[in-house]
């Protein structure tokens, strides 16, 4: 008795889906213009929540009287500052007032050498800050005379530059990485139709995951940022079209094999079901391990991206299965599948037709020598890691190409100390003040000492030591009163101006040392270092500490997976070992490349960790397809037979879901970040070597030469203990001669 639906099921059934699909799609749709409502690219959503600065950074409105973040103009012209252009500067930079969220603007300040003046604008960080930095570099632009030039620097100009890098992460990364996927759907499937209805599978996907992700992030329950976004967006496209490449290859051989739309969905939908939950459900216990990191950014990766993960999943599992249950074989024209196409031959050890069959054939004669020679070039590659700089990189490098932020601090670090307008700070109880005041005058990597305070014009009065107490003063007229330091819950803020670039690697070699130096005079958290530096300084550290805590994680969940999924020990465990070999040759040519071609000056230390999650889980992606064909197989024809034919199966869906997983990585590459060029580079190369190395040759060669054993300690049937099991120097005749015994 057949168990086929009625028609008005199986057409009612798929538009239902589609149609669920549609709706969350079209609610999703608009908020990709309003994603910027919910992201933030301040400091704040990158801190690492337990550091000295972040705790410093959380006090500070209470000495500011606001919370601001300083914006540095520098102008200079030919030769020194004449009375005149000094005048014209001051009206120029009291009309900046006028400015919505600009605070209180500092006088101007001339250099020693009469060359430039410095003018300290705090920003609020309530409005925008990136418009307000344009603003003020547009009025400058327009008020100042000629023969005067001013840069707007300091954090507040980096902020703004930076976010400025991000502009094209909503339409021109979104129409690189989806035109380079078409392109390669197109190339592959030689179909006008089923590229079309791929696509629409990643694009509901990710309207879905937006959709879910912005009004939790308009919550509050997750943080959404520009690298996270860029990231989410990428992630779920290239996740999306792997997953429905993989049910397509499925439901292309049900229909090559003569089922009809409903038999073909239903068939497809049982094969592509357990590797697709696996596969994603790997990536989202990776991400997830991000968790366990300190730093904010990283958390909020796990959650955002493991969300576009699980619509990824269900748009391959639900929208996809739908879309071809309603057009059927018409999806594949003009080159349909006929009955018998897809048919795998029975013996790929002899003369075959076919890339794949030849790369099967080609693993049956040569596997040991061919997981060795593949061992060998992966170990070589890796070497490059000892040249890998990812110990953190300047602000001022963030950014690639032009950045005003960065070439005005260049001209201010040759007029003024290189730490204008992003000092350290120090906060301490009110007594301790002394004591921080003589640390900071003996380092020399601080060129002046102040404290935070009301009664200042400029919101800061400076501190010397007479006596062993400190000493207040501000410029002002005779006879004015001695100003006193702010003070909050009985702590003062201390200020002390860098002689050395804030983002440079002096300046934070004075941060380490003032912190060693407060300890020892102090006691341990007496006094706690803050700013910009501090900042810089500690998030490299968790950085570090976060990807040595977090890749062993993930192994070991990965691995966990991988056994339950196989029903085997030994398989998981190979499988791990090729792809950490695969990430270590990624990342090893990735320094090469960076160091040597692109000129990079370093890396930021998340670099690495956000590569290994990427390459590892998505890697294992492929193993995945693989090896769940590879035991599908290998319950009906054997271990060694299987693994062959596993090969086969799975080789056009794994390579065509590399090339589309790679292009939209390296779509990355048009957003102006460091960070992201670098991550585009890594993830896109890996998923490469993954791709066309260790899943077509490593893996399946050191399967066949350890034969059944593979699945130890499991027995994986009758037939795999019968089967004939070869072994890898055995000639074509030899062979012929075991199968027919």
């Amino acid at each position: 008795m057949s168990s086929t639906p009625s028609r008005w099921l199986r057409i009612g059934i798929p538009s239902l889906l589609v149609l669920i699909w549609l709706v969350g799609g079209s609610m999703g749709g608009p908020t990709f213009g309003r994603i910027d409502e919910v992201a933030t690219n301040d400091q704040s959503s990158f801190l690492p929540a337990s550091a000295e600065a972040t705790q410093v950074q959380e006090r500070l409105a209470d000495f500011t009287g606001g919370d601001t973040i300083p914006a540095v103009v520098v102008i200079t012209g030919e030769g020194e500052l004449s009375t005149e252009q000094q005048a014209q500067i001051n009206e120029a930079v009291t009309s900046l007032g006028d400015i919505e969220g600009v605070g209180e603007i500092s006088p101007a300040l001339l250099s020693e050498d009469a060359e430039a003046a410095q003018v300290f604008v705090p920003i609020d960080t309530s409005g925008e800050v990136d418009a307000t930095v344009e603003e003020i570099r547009t009025a400058l632009t327009e008020d100042l005379p000629d023969g005067l030039d001013a840069w707007v620097t300091g954090p507040a100009g980096f902020t703004a530059d930076l976010v400025k890098g991000f502009l094209g992460i909503d339409g021109l990364l979104l129409g690189v990485a989806l035109g380079a996927v078409f392109i390669i759907l197109v190339i592959v499937y030689r179909s006008p139709l089923l590229p079309i209805l791929v696509l629409l599978t990643s694009v509901f996907a990710l309207c879905v995951a937006i959709l879910t992700v912005f009004w939790l992030a308009k919550a509050d329950i997750v943080v959404l940022n520009g690298q996270v976004q860029g990231i989410l967006f990428i992630l779920v496209i290239g996740a999306a079209t792997d997953y429905a490449l993989l049910y397509v290859a499925r439901f292309r051989e049900a229909i090559g094999s003569g089922l009809r739309r409903w038999d073909a969905t239903v068939r497809a939908w049982k094969g592509a079901f357990e590797p697709i939950v696996a596969s994603g459900g790997t990536v989202i216990a990776g991400l997830l391990c991000l968790l366990l990191s300190d730093l904010a950014s990283n958390r909020a990766l796990g959650p955002i991206a493991s969300i576009g993960i699980a619509f990824s999943v269900l748009a391959a599992l639900t929208f996809l299965p739908a879309l071809l249950a309603l057009v059927g074989r018409a999806a594949f024209w003009p080159f349909i599948p006929k009955a018998g196409a897809t048919d795998l031959p029975d013996d790929l050890t002899q003369p075959v037709k076919g890339f794949w069959p030849r790369q099967a054939r080609f693993v049956a004669r040569h596997a040991r020598p061919i997981w060795i020679l593949s061992t060998v070039v992966l170990l070589a590659a890796s070497v490059g890691v000892l040249q890998l700089k990812a110990d953190g990189v300047p602000a001022s490098d963030l950014v690639l190409g032009v950045s005003e932020a960065r070439d005005g601090q260049e001209v201010l670090a040759e007029h003024f100390p290189g730490g204008s307008g992003s000092p350290v700070y120090v906060m301490v109880a009110e007594g301790d003040v002394a004591g921080v005041v003589e640390v900071l005058e003996a380092d020399a990597g601080v060129d002046g000492v102040a404290v935070v305070s009301a009664d200042s014009p400029t919101g800061q009065a400076s501190v010397t030591l007479e006596n062993g107490a400190p000493v207040f003063t501000v410029q002002g007229p005779p006879g004015a009163a001695a100003p006193s330091p702010t003070v909050s819950d009985g702590d003062v803020l201390v200020v002390g101006t860098l002689t050395d670039t804030a983002d440079s690697v002096a300046a934070e070699e004075t941060v380490r040392s003032l912190r060693a130096e407060l300890t020892s005079s102090l006691g341990e958290g007496v006094a706690l270092v803050g700013g910009t530096t501090a900042v810089d300084v500690d998030t490299n550290d968790t950085s570090i500490r976060d990807r040595t805590v977090i890749i062993p994680t993930i192994l070991v969940v990965i691995l966990l997976i991988l056994m339950l999924l196989l029903r085997s020990v030994l398989a998981p465990v190979l499988l791990i070992l090729s792809v950490i070999l695969s990430f270590g040759a990624a990342l090893g040519v990735s320094a090469l490349v960076f160091t040597h071609v692109f000129g990079f000056p370093g890396g930021d230390p998340a670099v690495p960790l956000y590569g290994f999650v990427f390459l590892v889980a998505l890697g294992v992606d492929y193993n995945i397809f693989l090896m769940s064909r590879v035991r599908e197989e290998s319950l009906v024809h054997g271990t060694r037979p299987g693994i062959l034919r596993g090969l086969v199966a799975t080789g056009g869906v794994i390579t065509s879901a590399g090339l589309v997983l790679a292009a939209t990585f390296a779509a990355l590459g048009v957003i102006p970040i460091l960070f992201l060029a670098q991550l585009a580079f890594i993830v896109a190369f890996g998923v490469l070597l993954d791709t066309f190395l260790v899943r077509s040759l490593l893996v399946p060669a050191v399967s066949y030469d350890i034969g059944k054993a593979i699945w130890w300690p499991s027995k994986l049937s009758r037939t795999d203990a019968s089967a004939p099991e070869p072994v890898p120097a055995m000639t074509r005749a030899e062979y012929r001669a075991t199968l027919e015994e």
